[in-house]
């Protein structure tokens, strides 16, 4: 049993990845495009990032072991930073796409600038550790492809459901 819980625990944002693109598969109330960019960022984005931030505020030494660096002070900041952007994704659930529009050009941004700093990290370094350069690496960089094609979709459904503008106004 104590065995399940730590995969569980040590696999969450996996599991919340694979979640988010299967729920969307039998809930289908919405276009293709809404309905997985709402479920990713509620799911994949949302409560992950607020899991990290979680570890990062509360559990410094943890965080850091998983990422294969040293308790650093700026922990804190990308917690606080984790934690915001999570609390702002799942609220995006239930909100407009312009709302959605701005979380996901954050968070993509936010993606590419974790990508690039992990990759360093583990060419420089030499740090390979399971959450600087490994699954959790190419899930990030795997959702700065989704999210971007996800919004682009959701964007060309919400110009398909608003009915041609007169030309005559």
């Amino acid at each position: 049993m104590a065995d399940a819980i730590r995969f569980v625990l040590t696999n969450i944002p996996s599991i919340l990845f694979i979640l988010a693109l299967a729920i969307p598969t039998i809930w289908r109330i919405e276009p293709f495009g809404h309905r997985y960019l709402s479920w990713i960022l509620l799911l994949s984005v949302g409560v992950e990032m607020i899991w990290a931030g979680f570890f990062h505020v509360f559990f410094p030494a943890i965080a850091a072991a998983q990422i294969g660096w040293q308790v650093s002070p700026f922990q804190f900041e990308i917690g606080v930073a984790d934690l915001s952007a999570g609390i702002v994704a799942v609220i995006a659930f239930w909100r407009s796409l312009a709302f959605k529009s701005a979380i996901v050009c954050y968070v993509v941004l936010f993606y590419i600038g974790v990508a690039i700093g992990h990759v360093r990290e583990a060419v420089t370094a030499g740090d390979f550790a399971p959450d600087n350069f490994g699954p959790l690496l190419l899930m990030t960089v795997l959702k700065v492809g989704l999210l971007s094609f996800l919004l682009w979709k959701a964007w060309q459904e919400e110009d398909e459901l608003v009915p041609a503008r007169s030309l005559s106004r």
